[in-house]
């Protein structure tokens, strides 16, 4: 039975993270411990043949940057055997001669802002400790309440969950069974992405690591039955979830 995969991939670690600023929609690229976790997630994509049809990233740098590290790997064609053994000057031919032609393979790539990371307002690029010295009251209501609060300039939780559901929408009616997505975003974001997915009515606390995967396999041709095939777990698979073994 084919079934619709869905592989979502939270980005690798950035100059943001590291020196642990809120950074929203702020354009932070990745460090060069980020870079490497990227490298080390696309080798092991790469062993597991997990080729996607098709590729949504947020416009944010450090996704995009992840994008394309995996991308590289993914479109670098290895030399054949016998040209390999050869590079070192003892071949006469050009190598691009053995090599494939530019765009023999392609895979499409959608940059969504729906999976752009929260918009923070005030509170973008700062750490903990700069907001509490920039807007003191707002820090202290903040730490003594549970209830969400409203950063000046932010998006609302409502604002971030329907773009959220517009994203998987799209994905859900635009793709069929057989097809491989993957979907690069934010830790923040990806609550929402998976709660959408998952038809939960709230959204859920996950301390997702940086390249960490999260798989679902989906019948999308009985998406929208509305009968006990809603419990058949044949059709509804999650694969694996906050999975970052390749960094271990």
């Amino acid at each position: 039975m084919k079934l619709l995969k869905l592989l979502f991939i939270r980005h690798a670690q950035s100059t943001g993270n590291q020196q642990k600023r809120m950074q929203g929609n702020g354009d932070f690229g990745l460090s060069e411990e980020g870079r490497h976790q990227a490298e080390k997630l696309a080798e092991r994509l790469l062993a597991e043949s997990w080729h996607p049809s098709h590729i949504y990233s947020s416009p944010l740098k450090r996704a995009m940057q992840t994008t394309e590290i995996l991308l590289s790997h993914f479109l670098a064609e290895p030399l054949p055997a016998m040209v390999s053994d050869l590079v070192d000057g003892e071949l006469d031919t050009p190598i691009d001669v053995f090599q494939p032609q530019p765009n023999a393979q392609t895979i499409p790539l959608d940059y969504a802002d729906e999976l752009r990371e929260f918009q923070n307002g005030i509170f973008e690029g700062l750490t903990w400790l700069e907001a509490k010295q920039q807007y003191p009251d707002l820090c202290q209501t903040l730490e003594h309440s549970a209830d969400w609060i409203q950063i000046p300039g932010a998006e609302s939780l409502q604002v971030a969950r329907d773009r959220a559901h517009r994203f998987i929408q799209t994905v859900i009616n635009r793709h069929r069974d057989g097809e491989k997505i993957w979907i690069i975003s934010h830790s923040w974001i990806l609550q929402h992405l998976i709660a959408e997915l998952m038809g939960c009515d709230r959204s859920w606390r996950i301390h997702a690591r940086n390249t960490a995967l999260f798989e679902f396999w989906v019948d999308r041709s009985r998406w929208q039955r509305i009968d006990q095939n809603r419990f058949n777990t044949d059709l509804w698979q999650i694969r694996r979830f906050n999975d970052y073994h390749h960094l271990l």
